[in-house]
Order: C-alpha cells, then structure tokens, then sequence
C-alpha cells in the first residue's frame, strides 16, 4: 500500500530537494549515515528498506526537521477539488 502525505508539509528549503516538515507515522526508519566524511540520519522505506533520503535539523518550526527526500522516489498527484 503506497501512503500519502499532503503537501502542506511541503516546504522550500532552498536545497533544490523536495523537503518536508515531518513524514507520516511508520512510513519511515532511521539510520546513522557517516558516508562521505558527514554524520547524518537516512530515512529509509519501513517495508522494504530502500534509501529516501536524509533528515536535517535545519527546517521550520513547528518541528524544526528537514525531510530531504529523493525526487525519484515521489509521485506527485494533483489535488482533487
């Protein structure tokens, strides 16, 4: 089952990245990632494992995270009215 989360906790972070405030409740697990010289958390898909993207304290409030999450991984849908 593919979930949704609504694009209000969309924001633009100015990274270039789709960027979210937080992520639905058990869509998501966390991970330590210290590749490339940096220490960082991976979200990663809670069924199968595979690799989102990476969270950040950097976002707005109300709580303060930057989901920073792979384009290639979204399917963005339109808003039925």
């Amino acid at each position: 089952m593919i979930q949704e989360i609504s694009s209000k906790r969309k924001f633009d972070s100015g990274t270039g990245w789709p960027s979210f405030t937080d992520a639905l409740p058990g869509a998501v697990k966390f991970r330590e990632d210290v590749s490339h010289g940096m220490r960082r958390t991976e979200i990663t898909c809670s069924k199968c494992g595979g690799h989102l993207g990476h969270i950040f304290n950097d976002g707005p409030g109300p709580t303060g995270k930057r989901y920073c999450i792979n384009s290639c991984i979204l399917d963005f849908k339109e808003n039925e009215r």
